[in-house]
């Protein structure tokens, strides 16, 4: 049955299922049999939804093969099981050594609106192989499962990191425009993509796959979706893991709030660090005037951006066309994240302040190495609307003039833009101020009453889900709580080797970590502060590989959501 365009429901007819909600009328969806066969490569995009610019990469081409595919069929509806089904792709990595299986791990890398389908390719050659069946799946709405797709319209606001106010109404059109569209392209299947129908599916997917209970490792968005599992179905859960936590009490609106509050965190540590090294970098002698020098080149990039210098033709990156202050603000809020890159930033914010002054151009090397921090994958002309459904399970403030107070805020204090939600963007009107539907009911609340104690990893400079978030949800579950210390990293196990080994040895062994730990991210760049001996500050000196060197060094291999370099 075709709800709206881009939604296909099959309806249930000859599948079984009572009229009635509850367990008997879930029957036919728990004992469905599944038909495993190889993952296929996914088709590239058609042309008319191939990117304007950049290009569509897949990490994973080429590696579908090391999995199983099957779909799974759930309810659209779970108070009315026979009012229509969804598709649900799963994929599978059986357990290397089946006489060490400790049944099945769920993964989910976050969102929402991300697909997993390729999370058990990210974990195929870890400890966790050769004792769990890794299973990866697509929710609701997003991947190979039955898609929730928006009618595209054209994003119409300001590009600027810091809009005045008559720009204001540019973010409320498009919010607008924004819900209008998903209202049109999946109508009829959004109230019903939700957090904890996702979970429901979750429970399908376990039933299915013939096991009583499941194991779990979730990230970003995921951390709360494992904990809504566990509240609806804690006799079901067994080992969790909620790696880089949302806030329990954050939904939606604080928590789009908080991204911004993560990213400026990030940049005053890194402004206290340059200024404890103003003999080396020329930028200020303290975390003010660090940050003062990078304002007052804002203002002047305002007026006057910098000239870059043109690479190759065979670079593949999207190149900048010129350096201004809004590429600035970006740069700021990306490159302050991983610490091994601080003295990059600060070269490359000098080199940007003197070209200014000078009305000279970029170098190669550093345009390279700002490019390789501003790349972006391109976007590709569909819409998926599983974010712009999901959070708008919770209610959004319906005042514009909130989101205008927090705007004008938040241009002043908050103007670092990382492209996932932080800076002026973060505190503007969404699509959910405008919500077209009213969701079915209301969010579940989180407790954990019949599960075993599991695990939160959280970062303290996490820029997507604030260091806050970690703590409480440890306290709403009563988990154990690892802290990242000195980290702007997103996504801690399977990265982090501390994290990893504590993590490895609760999921596969049942070792709890203690109520409260800590492990180090990677160490600061290794340069001497002003203050430091003679004899540190001498040996402080070396020849460093350029700018773009160092960067692609620290990004690669840096996140949960690309392949591990293999030798």
């Amino acid at each position: 049955m075709a709800l709206a365009s881009g939604v296909t429901v099959t309806l249930a007819l000859g599948f079984g299922v009572v009229a009635n909600a509850g367990e008997n009328a879930l029957a036919a969806f728990h004992t469905q049999e599944l038909q495993w066969q190889q993952c296929e490569e996914p088709q590239p995009l058609p042309p008319s939804e191939q990117p304007d610019r950049g290009v569509i990469v897949d990490p994973w081409k080429g590696q579908y093969k090391h999995m199983e595919c099957a779909t799974v069929l759930v309810p659209l509806n779970y108070e009315e099981p026979d009012e229509g089904r969804l598709h649900i792709e799963i994929s599978r990595i059986k357990a290397k050594d089946r006489t060490q299986r400790q049944g099945v791990l769920l993964l989910n890398p976050g969102g929402p609106g991300a697909g997993g389908l390729t999370m058990p390719l990210q974990t195929r050659e870890t400890e966790l192989a050769d004792s769990f069946d890794q299973i990866g799946f697509d929710p609701r709405g997003t991947g190979r499962s039955t898609a929730l797709l928006c009618e595209r319209v054209e994003d119409v606001r300001p590009r600027t990191t810091r809009p005045d106010d008559e720009q204001f109404a540019a973010y409320t059109s498009y919010a607008r425009a924004k819900e209008d569209a998903c209202e049109r392209g999946g109508g009829g299947i959004r109230p019903y993509i939700n957090t904890a129908n996702t979970a429901r599916d979750m429970d399908v997917i376990r039933a299915a796959l013939g096991e009583p209970k499941i194991n779990y490792v979730g990230y970003s968005y995921g951390t709360y979706l494992g904990a809504v599992y566990g509240s609806l179905f804690p006799e079901r859960l067994n080992r969790s893991v909620l790696d880089s936590s949302i806030h329990p009490d954050w939904m939606w609106r604080e928590q789009a709030l908080q991204q911004s509050v993560g990213v400026r965190f990030n940049v005053e540590q890194w402004a206290a660090w340059v200024g404890d090294r103003d003999d080396t970098y020329h930028l200020g002698a303290s975390q003010e005037e660090v940050l003062a020098t990078t304002e007052a080149l804002a203002a002047e990039l305002a007026e006057k951006s910098v000239e870059l210098e043109r690479p190759e033709d065979d670079w593949y990156l999207p190149w900048p066309d010129e350096f201004d202050r809004d590429r600035l603000d970006w740069l700021l809020a990306l490159a302050t994240q991983q610490r091994p890159m601080w003295d990059v930033t600060a070269e490359v914010i000098a080199e940007v302040r003197d070209a200014a002054e000078q009305d000279t151009t970029l170098s190669r090397d550093t345009t390279a190495a700002v490019s390789r921090v501003l790349a972006d994958d391109g976007i590709p002309k569909v819409d998926p609307g599983v974010y712009h459904t999901v959070t708008c399970e919770a209610d959004w403030p319906s005042e514009l003039a909130t989101y205008y107070d927090d705007m004008r805020r938040y241009r002043e204090r908050y103007p670092y833009r990382d492209g996932n939600g932080s800076g002026v963007i973060g505190a503007a009107p969404t699509n959910c101020t405008f919500r077209s539907f009213t969701p079915p009911e209301p969010l579940v609340t989180l407790e954990r009453d019949g599960y075993p104690t599991g695990v939160v990893i959280q970062g303290d400079g996490d820029p997507a889900t604030q260091y806050a978030g970690g703590p409480a949800m440890a306290d709403t579950l009563n988990h154990q709580l690892i802290s990242v210390r000195d980290s702007g990293a997103h996504g801690h196990f399977g990265i982090n080797a501390c994290v990893t080994e504590q993590v490895n040895d609760y999921l596969l062994h049942g070792v709890l970590p203690p109520s409260r730990s800590e492990c180090a991210a990677d160490p600061r760049p290794d340069v001497p502060a002003d203050d430091a001996p003679a004899a540190a500050r001498d040996s402080g000196e070396q020849d460093l590989p350029g700018k773009d060197a160092r960067v692609r060094d620290v990004l690669e291999n840096r996140s949960i959501w690309q392949p591990p370099a293999r030798s």
